[in-house]
């Protein structure tokens, strides 16, 4: 059975934004996520759960992009949760840097 076309998007464009920001900003917050997680903790078994745990955290990012009802608010909040992680790995980096 097809879906309602009223409750489809309409708009190209914000079909547009949230096909990009379930694919690329999903995989923006996921990784920078990671990164900040694996600044802070050790960074060798943040990696290897990073394998198994950002395919399910960016299929889930993914899912939300979907519900959302604007497709540019959508990508703000993933632009600013990547520059939060960001800046947390950052800070991370600067506390606990690699000393061998």
């Amino acid at each position: 059975m097809p879906a309602n076309p009223k409750y489809l998007t309409q708009s190209k464009w914000q079909r547009f934004a949230k096909i990009t920001a379930a694919i690329l900003g999903g995989y923006l917050v996921s990784i920078s996520f990671h990164l900040a997680l694996a600044s802070w903790f050790n960074k060798a078994n943040i990696i290897i759960t990073m394998a198994f745990s950002g395919f399910i955290l960016w299929v889930a990012l993914m899912i939300v992009a979907f519900l959302a009802k604007n497709g540019w608010k959508i990508w703000l909040v993933y632009l600013g949760l990547s520059l939060l992680f960001t800046g947390l790995m950052y800070l991370g980096q600067t506390y606990n840097p690699i000393t061998k």
